[in-house]
């Protein structure tokens, strides 16, 4: 099941802190300035972590489903 933006959103902005650490973990090329998390700019985060990683815009929000689970 995909998540949706919605929900998405309220993931990341309850547990930014959480699933940061874990992203970097994940992902070693991400940087804090690509993780920084600014309220409504969802898209372009995940914008920031697809051209960084290569991930399709899907796999990244599927992984962060999984992290902030």
């Amino acid at each position: 099941m995909t998540t949706t933006m919605n929900t998405l959103k309220q993931k990341m902005s309850g547990n930014w802190h959480m699933i940061k650490g874990k992203l970097k973990e994940k992902y070693g090329q991400l940087t804090d300035d690509d993780l920084s998390y600014v309220e409504g700019k969802e898209e372009e985060i995940l914008g920031k972590i697809q051209k960084r990683t290569g991930q399709a815009r899907e796999e990244i929000i599927d992984t962060i489903d999984t992290l902030s689970a």
